[in-house]
């Protein structure tokens, strides 16, 4: 895999770690019935949601130009 690929991956994984503890703050301020608190880390971690989503697909059309035809699905 190409180091550019790698790094798209890491930053994905970055992105969903960071989503996942803005959305662990959201749950605690809706259950705390702030609400308004828990719409801002819902909204924030909508985005990195986004952005890990966005480096995913870089990574796998980095992968797929690399490899081309010669990968075989999994299960193939």
């Amino acid at each position: 895999m190409s180091k550019q690929a790698a790094e798209h991956h890491q930053k994905a994984a970055e992105h969903h770690e960071h989503a996942a503890r803005h959305h662990r703050e959201a749950a605690k301020h809706h259950d705390a019935g702030d609400y308004q608190a828990a719409a801002h880390h819902a909204h924030t971690a909508h985005g990195h949601h986004q952005h890990a989503t966005h480096h995913a697909g870089e990574a796998a059309k980095l992968h797929a130009e690399h490899h081309g035809h010669k990968t075989k699905a999994a299960g193939a």
